[in-house]
């Protein structure tokens, strides 16, 4: 019964959110690491990513009973019922909001309920089932925790977490998009308009290659604006050419989904390497440009 519980929460997005997390939070230490708040930082950001998807799974059952990947998810098969995972919900949504508020900062705490109200209210409730703009929408909450863990350490909102935001709000557009190919049936099945579902394949091909140069370019901000250093420059451009690379061979691909699989596979790699090097990259700026 534990596993089912665990699952509710979506260990896949819990960690690809606490390695963006530590990448925002690397950004602004610069090496110089606080181990307590770092773990609480994590520890509260992690519980209030795992109520958002506890919330989300109440939401879609209807959803998840169409699709192949989803249908056997607790509450679809009925082993929890939704008063239990919403009071699931509500106890880690609590503990993880006052963890950031009362031992972390006011910064980290908004974040996090921008993260929260977006992907639950926004998102989950509306737009992931009336539009085509609905990965632009979850791209605004996929963006907050690396803004959680900046904003922990630098107590401001300036043009460093400004840039992470960007940056990892664009990574998630191409990386959305490629799971939606690769299960094209399954969002196809529950009615979701999504690009490739709504539009077509082609569209969102070129459309994802579009999305891969702004992201870069909004990452290399943080080298053009001294938040970074020359390792991170190329590490971070050699990654992302065979990105685009990978989309660019897509137009020849004989299977979309085998395609789609690698392209969303790599886009996992690279964010993940990218958060991660920033723990020896990141480095002080001569000026800070503080925005709020």
């Amino acid at each position: 019964m534990l596993k089912k519980y665990l699952f509710l929460t979506k260990p896949g997005i819990l960690f690809g959110n606490f390695v963006t997390t530590l990448g925002g939070y690397f950004v602004a230490t610069q090496g110089s690491v606080d181990f307590l708040l770092l773990l609480l930082t994590l520890l509260g950001t992690t519980l209030v990513v795992a109520s958002g998807c506890v919330v989300n799974n109440v939401i879609d059952q209807d959803i998840d009973q169409k699709m192949q990947r989803t249908q056997n998810r607790a509450l679809v098969t009925k082993t929890i019922s939704e008063p239990v995972a919403l009071a699931f919900a509500l106890v880690l949504g609590i503990v993880g909001f006052s963890l950031l508020w009362f031992w972390v900062n006011a910064y980290a705490f908004l974040f996090a309920v921008i993260g929260f109200v977006v992907y639950v209210g926004f998102y989950s409730l509306w737009t992931k089932r009336t539009t085509i703009h609905q990965t632009i929408i979850g791209s605004i909450s996929g963006a907050s925790p690396p803004v959680i863990g900046y904003t922990a350490v630098a107590n401001q909102f300036d043009l460093a977490a400004l840039l992470i935001f960007l940056g990892y709000a664009l990574w998630q557009m191409p990386h959305s998009w490629a799971i939606a190919i690769y299960r094209f049936d399954d969002y196809k099945n529950a009615g979701i308009p999504i690009l490739p579902v709504a539009r077509s394949i082609l569209r969102t091909k070129i459309e994802s290659l579009v999305y891969v140069v702004l992201f870069t370019i909004a990452m290399n901000g943080l080298f053009v604006f001294d938040y970074a250093n020359w390792l991170y420059l190329v590490i971070l451009n050699a990654l992302c050419i065979y990105w685009f690379y990978i989309g660019v061979i897509g137009f020849k691909a004989k299977n979309d989904q085998l395609w789609a699989k690698r392209f969303f596979l790599f886009s996992v790699i690279l964010i993940t390497v990218v958060s991660l090097c920033f723990s020896f990259t990141a480095t002080a700026p001569s000026t800070q440009i503080i925005l709020f």
